[in-house]
């Protein structure tokens, strides 16, 4: 987090900031407010703090210009003796906090470390909101170019233009949750409201609180309140008891057509035949309108080692390390396996090899074995053909490599021993293009 700090006094300025550098703060210093708004805008990583008393803009215009450019920037004044009530109105205004003349450089320290979390914790959610009513970023992380995978993200793209309640059934971890925000971020509701709740945390009375109301005067609106115009989006569904089962068929049915608010249920029952047999008919059918089933992760063939590369490449550079080569027995088991956990697990999978290459120890079979994850082929029905493995391992040493060399077509003829025409063949056989990696 940054630390702006604006005072007119050279000796002030540079004192603060010495003191919230040697705490760890990356401090900027302004000696006056219209300097520090030049470069103080919206998205600015940080904590402004400011004298009151100075020449030209004083502290209070330069708030309440501050609260003009963003009013989620956390500042915190620093008032000489008799301001307070001058502070305090500052509170009013929305400064985060004021310090008094002469104050304790640790707790300005404590303030500027809790402002801090605050202003990070704003700048998270915005992104977050902007990622997921941003349809194209979240069809990207649906990462995968197997068949599967391909008529999911069209049947997002089809559902999502639709008014009719959404039911997605699958496994766990194969990211039902993320269709569902996609659902709505493709989709003319996109920009309103998306709320989501889980069935399954809460007692029935909580739930039927939280769900319908009626709540206390201290307590946010009931859910369908909070989601009208938008989309509301149950998860575990089939926790729901005939109570409120019947509560939500009412609501659904006192709607209309087409729904003001869509519902997109999401079953986490092993299999979906057991949704069914958890809800009511007239419900089950009416959340069904319109049904996505997620494949499992042992169904989409290659797309396992693409995901496997590309969270093990995020990982080695959140830890800091190299990604881990994988070899053709690796790729084999990661094909091989029966990923129970979908892509959760091959998530968690990814980061331990990237710890265990932190390490310098270990191996990806071993930790398919530790998970609990037999990977002997009749442990998981039929086997694939030689001839896929080898070619989702080809597809895959050609895509790393590409990464590695950042679309270095020479680079990598000369690593892998192609000549160009070969790479070439093979690049157009499994869809690679030079212009993804540059």
């Amino acid at each position: 987090m940054k630390i702006a700090i604006v005072d007119d006094e050279q000796d002030m300025r540079q004192s603060i900031s010495q003191w919230l550098a040697l705490s760890g703060f990356d401090t900027e210093t302004y000696a006056s407010a219209e300097d520090a708004l030049k470069a103080i805008g919206s998205d600015f990583p940080g904590v402004v703090v400011t004298d009151v008393k100075m020449p030209g803009m004083d502290g209070m215009a330069f708030l309440k210009r501050l609260m003009g450019v963003d009013s989620g920037i956390p500042v915190i004044l620093i008032t000489g003796h008799g301001d307070v009530p001058m502070a305090v109105e500052a509170m009013r205004i929305g400064a985060y906090d004021f310090l008094e003349k002469p104050f304790n450089p640790d707790r300005m320290t404590d303030l500027a470390k809790r402002a801090g979390q605050q202003r990070r914790l704003t700048l998270d959610n915005r992104a977050l909101r902007k990622e997921l009513s941003d349809g194209t970023v979240l069809m990207r992380k649906l990462i995968g170019s197997s068949p599967v995978m391909d008529r999911l993200r069209e049947d997002i793209l089809d559902l999502g233009q639709a008014d009719g309640h959404v039911l997605i059934t699958g496994e766990t971890g194969t990211g039902k949750t993320l269709v569902a925000h996609a659902l709505h971020a493709v989709g003319p509701r996109a920009g309103k409201h998306f709320v989501v709740l889980s069935c399954a945390a809460h007692e029935e009375e909580d739930l039927s609180a939280k769900l319908f109301g009626p709540v206390g005067e201290d307590q946010d609106k009931p859910l369908v309140e909070q989601a009208r115009g938008g989309t509301l989006v149950l998860e575990d569904v089939e926790a729901l008891s005939q109570a409120l089962q019947a509560r939500l068929l009412t609501f659904i049915n006192d709607q209309g057509t087409p729904a003001e608010t869509r519902i997109v249920a999401i079953c986490n029952a092993p299999e979906p035949e057991n949704c069914e047999a958890a809800l009511r008919p007239d419900l089950f059918y009416r959340l069904a309108a319109m049904r996505i089933d997620l494949p499992p992760l042992r169904a989409r063939g290659e797309d396992i080692l693409t995901l496997f590369t590309r969270f093990g490449e995020q990982f080695s550079e959140e830890y800091g390390t190299d990604a881990p080569q994988v070899t053709a027995q690796e790729a084999a088991q990661l094909l091989q396996a029966p990923w129970p956990g979908n892509v959760r697990q091959l998530i968690n999978i990814a980061e331990r090899a990237i710890l265990q290459q932190r390490r310098g120890s270990g191996s990806i079979a071993s930790l398919l074995m530790s998970d609990n994850t037999q990977i002997a082929p009749q442990a998981i029905g039929e086997g694939k053909p030689l001839k896929e493995y080898v070619e989702a391992f080809e597809r895959m040493l050609i895509d790393n490599t590409m990464r590695r060399h950042r679309g270095s077509i020479a680079s990598v003829m000369d690593e892998l021993c192609l000549p160009r025409r070969t790479l070439n063949e093979k690049m157009a056989k499994y869809g690679l293009s030079r212009s993804d990696y540059l």
